[in-house]
């Protein structure tokens, strides 16, 4: 491949590893580098479309020939928009049918799976029962002959009368005495700080859960509870 035209001395730089490589070609083929390094680049400009002759650099011959023009890439077609192919969309399935088998068609699925039964909603909170439609059953407090209704949280007995529910005009009787307190459904009595207090059953008391019929006293004064009306 080597040309036998011409041969001037070239200087170009190269790295000392290319150069080195070069040698050892030069070695192992018996040739030398200048013959390599020359065959490298003819390679080179024939792959690149150029010609590399004797007569291509000749002044007699002429000027050099330029390499033969490339072939331009041909224009895309266009298809007119009428005799493209139309694109259907596909229709989803049904949910009921995406495993392999209708959901009222008894089997096994795709591949042996069966789909898990949905479990059971649980009921709408306007489906449940009015937890506070039913409210605790009423108390009332006989005194003096005469029943009163318990029908709130607190309910004050004492000698103030207008800090009390239950006023009774003794000066043996605090100002606020006791009261009846509702908790959770459940009605307690309790001494509010008292200088006589609360007995019940002959025992002063600071608190007792009320039960149907229970009996306190207050100084001389009954007080006599029952949830009957």
């Amino acid at each position: 491949m080597y040309s036998n035209g011409k041969r001037s001395l070239r200087q170009f730089q190269c790295s000392d590893a290319l150069w080195q490589t070069f040698q050892r070609m030069a070695e192992e083929q018996d040739r030398d580098v200048s013959e390599l390094i020359s065959d490298a680049l003819t390679s080179y400009a024939q792959l690149s479309g150029y010609q590399t002759d004797v007569n291509a650099l000749d002044p007699a011959a002429g000027e050099s020939t330029p390499p033969p023009p490339r072939t331009p890439a041909p224009p895309p077609v266009q298809v007119p928009s009428n005799l493209r192919p139309r694109l259907t969309p596909s229709t989803p399935l049904p949910p009921s049918t995406r495993l392999g088998r209708p959901s009222g068609t008894p089997g096994p699925g795709v591949g042996g799976f069966v789909a898990p039964a949905a479990a059971p909603q649980p009921p709408r909170a306007s489906s449940l029962p009015d937890s506070g439609a039913v409210g605790p059953p009423p108390l009332y407090l006989v005194f003096d002959n005469q029943k009163y209704r318990i029908d709130k949280d607190q309910f004050i007995i004492g000698r103030g009368a207008k800090s009390s529910d239950l006023p009774i005009k003794d000066g043996n009787i605090s100002r606020k005495h006791a009261a009846v307190i509702r908790r959770n459904g459940t009605y307690f009595i309790k001494d509010l700080g008292s200088t006589n207090g609360i007995d019940f059953k002959g025992m002063r008391i600071d608190n007792k859960r009320i039960d149907e019929g229970d009996t306190f006293h207050l100084c001389d004064y009954e007080l006599r509870f029952t949830y009957k009306r």
